[in-house]
């Protein structure tokens, strides 16, 4: 099966989507507390629930358009996307 175009676009912006779960995800654990009512109430926790619930989403929409061999590599750049957004947005250091 030839791998399709639109196929590797679905996963490239699945990755950025998981990148910005990632980044939520993190946000909302700094403020975590556990007890029901504090769950509902991290939209941070919860936005970070929902952008990783839509990547997988168009992960595996994605998946449909070509060779796994081919596109699931597309899938790494997540970890490129999470530590660009640490950098700028959470003014994490990054070593060598």
């Amino acid at each position: 099966m030839a791998t399709e175009l639109w196929a590797i676009g679905l996963l490239i912006f699945a990755a950025f989507l998981g990148a910005f779960g990632g980044l939520f995800l993190k946000l909302g654990a700094d403020k975590l507390k556990f007890s029901i009512k504090a769950l509902m109430r991290n939209w941070r926790l919860m936005l970070g629930v929902f952008f990783y619930g839509i990547s997988t989403v168009f992960f595996i929409l994605g998946l449909r358009g070509g060779d796994l061999s081919v596109l699931y590599p597309f899938g790494s750049l997540t970890y490129v996307c999470v530590v660009l957004f640490s950098i700028k947005l959470l003014n994490e250091k990054m070593n060598i």
